[in-house]
């Protein structure tokens, strides 16, 4: 159980906050309604940007981490088609330097060209190092447009090609963050060794000035119904033959999203898993194999990846794939099976209630979606989840017609035949 306590200021920025004495840590996150899925489709990659533009300094305070490193303080950031997160730990006497740091930036980014060009130079690196030259790097470049004809989900975070960051000018930078990073489009958990009276006089004292900005509606393209099979071949150099198969299937706040979730465990959590037991130990079909959720607040895609062992084609490794799907369609799962793979969900979501870091930003995100306090009721949605939901989930995502197929073939393999 994660207990917190809430206030919003007039500018409509939500705080949440949880006291947790048994630590002498405090954790500042701040989470912004904003990721991939908001930008414009001739200018993508400007969330991730924006995230590293945000460390290049604001107008009161040119460089950021040097004051945050001389209280001992940590800080990193992510992005995500769905949601841009940053997060500061430092011991809790010297919270107040957090919250003046992210204020000022808040307030006030330096928009200087120097920055700009540095992050940009820096983010087209990152494109070029992960997902040009990296192998099998740019898979998601070339599957999410494969999966998605028409939502914004069809590019990735780092955008769809490098040229977009390589254009990037001041003007379209300035309108992003005027845009989305405000204190209504925004939302900070404050979690650790404090107490919320304290907070809620910091909070105000540091971010009630700040104009809430301008209130917009995200009105998103929705993806259609996929009506028929998609397959798409790719030789790169890479050592491996590799195998995608993406599932269209329901978005983060669907009733049906933990069966979905917990299907993905069934397939591939544990070396007791359906897919690495039947298909690597078993049958050395793969070498390895893996099925996931992306976990995003729109449909999701549900994912299953693997390389074929020597000597095994990627057409033989699909079939064999098929037919563990087509027994999961078929066939109730065991009551010990999935009482397993419960045990383990609940045993991840009571780790993460010891790290102040993995509250802050559980909380935070649940209540994007809608209310934090559904982080506590998250584990008993898993554990009322039966066989025969598991099987009529099943069902539904794992048709042919759902399916988007990606064959990445390594031209080393091709020559040797």
């Amino acid at each position: 159980m994660v207990s917190y306590q809430k206030f919003e200021l007039e500018n409509g920025l939500r705080v949440l906050v949880h006291e947790d004495n048994n630590t002498a840590m405090a954790c500042v996150n701040i989470l912004y309604d904003v990721g991939a899925r908001d930008e414009s489709p001739d200018q993508t990659g400007f969330a991730h940007l924006f995230e590293h533009l945000m460390f290049g300094g604001s107008v009161n305070i040119p460089d950021y981490d040097t004051p945050l490193q001389r209280v001992g303080g940590e800080n990193n950031a992510f992005t995500s088609n769905d949601i841009t997160n940053y997060y500061i730990t430092l011991p809790s006497s010297n919270l107040e330097t957090a919250l003046w740091l992210e204020s000022d930036r808040m307030l006030s980014l330096s928009f200087s060209e120097q920055s700009l060009e540095t992050q940009r130079s820096v983010v087209c690196e990152e494109f070029k190092q992960r997902y040009l030259n990296q192998p099998y790097g740019d898979v998601w470049l070339k599957l999410r447009p494969l999966a998605y004809q028409v939502h914004p989900y069809r590019w990735a975070t780092i955008g769809k090609e490098l040229k977009h960051i390589e254009d990037a000018k001041m003007e379209d930078v300035k309108a992003f963050f005027k845009k989305h990073y405000t204190p209504q489009n925004a939302i900070m958990v404050i979690a650790g060794d404090v107490k919320f009276e304290e907070i809620k006089t910091l909070v105000e004292k540091w971010f009630a000035d700040i104009p809430a900005g301008n209130k917009y509606i995200r009105n998103l393209p929705q993806e259609p119904k996929q009506i028929a099979e998609r397959r798409e071949v790719v030789e790169a150099d890479v050592p491996l033959d590799s195998l995608f198969i993406s599932f269209h299937a329901p978005a983060r706040m669907d009733e049906n999203y933990h069966a979905m979730d917990l299907i993905s465990d069934l397939l591939s959590r544990g070396s007791s898993s359906r897919l690495y037991r039947r298909l690597v130990k078993e049958q050395e079909l793969f070498s390895e194999i893996n099925a996931y959720v992306m976990g995003s607040i729109d449909p999701n895609l549900f994912l299953i990846e693997g390389k074929p062992s020597d000597g095994i084609s990627l057409e033989q490794a699909e079939e064999a794939i098929w037919k563990e799907l087509d027994i999961l369609k078929s066939t109730p799962v065991p009551a010990e099976e999935l009482e397993k793979v419960k045990n383990k969900i609940e045993s991840t979501h009571v780790f993460a209630e010891l790290s102040i870091l993995d509250k802050a930003m559980n909380l935070a995100y649940y209540e994007l979606l809608g209310d934090a306090n559904e982080l506590n009721n998250e584990t008993a949605k898993y554990l009322a989840v039966q066989s025969e939901h598991i099987q009529q989930q099943a069902n539904e995502i794992f048709r042919k017609e759902n399916a988007s197929i990606l064959y990445y073939k390594s031209k080393e393999v091709a020559n040797a035949e």
